[in-house]
C-alpha cells in the first residue's frame, strides 16, 4: 500500500478572537492503480492545502469532556443520510489512537501515523471538541460527487468519504491538549476496515 497525506487549513474567526484549525486525512492506494486519488491527494503524498475563513460567533469554544459517543455520534448521523449502517467504538482502534495522539502532544503537528488503520485527524486552537472535529470532516459532504465517485475541483473531501465508507464499521478516537508554544488541540480518528480506496466508492 501507499499512503498517500491530504491536508485542509482551516481559518476559523470567532467574533471576539481568531483561532486556528487544521485537518488532515490519511488515505490508501494500491500502488498499482493511478497516483491521483479521487479524494483530494496523490500516491506520491503531496501535499494540498487551502484557506477557509470561517465566521464563529456564539461564545467560546466547548472545553468538556469528550465522550466516546460524541465521536460515534456524529459519524453516524452522516452515515445515516446517506443509508450506511452504524460505526461502533472498538477499544482496540481507540487504544492506537491514543497512543498515536501521546506522540504528537509535544508538537501538534498534522502528520498521519502511517498505522494500518484508515485516519483523519484535526487540530485546533484554542481548543476542539470531538463533536466539532468530526463535523468539519461531514462538512466536506458538499464537495463529494457521488456519480464521478470525485470531489470539486479545487476542493478536498477525502476526510468525508472516510466518514461514511461502508466497510469503515469500527472507529476509535483520542484527544490531547498540546504543550508547544502554538498550544492547541489534537484529535485523531482511526477506521477499520480502512476506506479511500481508489476506484471505490464508499457507499
Amino acid at each position: 500500500m501507499i499512503l498517500a497525506s491530504i491536508f485542509l487549513w482551516l481559518l476559523i474567526v470567532p467574533c471576539d478572537e481568531v483561532g486556528f484549525m487544521k485537518l488532515g486525512n490519511m488515505a490508501m492506494a494500491d500502488q498499482d492503480f493511478m497516483a491521483t486519488l479521487p479524494f483530494g491527494g496523490s500516491t506520491s503524498s503531496s501535499v494540498v492545502g487551502r484557506f477557509i475563513q470561517l465566521p464563529q460567533c456564539g461564545g467560546p469554544p466547548s472545553r468538556g469532556t469528550d465522550s466516546p459517543q460524541d465521536f460515534v455520534g456524529v459519524h453516524n448521523v452522516a452515515r445515516a443520510q446517506v443509508g450506511v449502517g452504524p460505526i461502533e467504538w472498538d477499544k482496540t482502534v481507540a487504544s492506537f489512537a491514543q497512543q498515536y495522539a501521546n506522540r504528537r502532544f509535544n508538537d501538534c503537528r498534522l502528520v498521519n501515523s502511517g498505522g494500518p488503520y484508515g485516519e483523519n485527524i484535526a487540530w485546533g486552537s484554542p481548543d476542539l471538541s470531538a463533536k466539532d472535529a468530526v463535523q468539519l470532516w461531514v462538512d466536506e459532504k458538499p464537495f463529494y460527487n457521488y456519480e464521478t465517485n470525485t470531489c470539486a475541483a479545487g476542493e478536498l473531501c477525502g476526510h468525508y468519504t472516510q466518514v461514511v465508507w461502508r466497510k469503515s464499521v469500527r472507529i476509535g478516537c483520542a484527544k490531547v491538549r498540546c504543550t508547544d508554544n502554538i498550544g492547541g488541540t489534537f484529535i485523531i480518528c482511526n477506521y477499520e476496515p480502512p476506506g479511500n480506496f481508489l476506484y471505490q466508492r464508499p457507499y
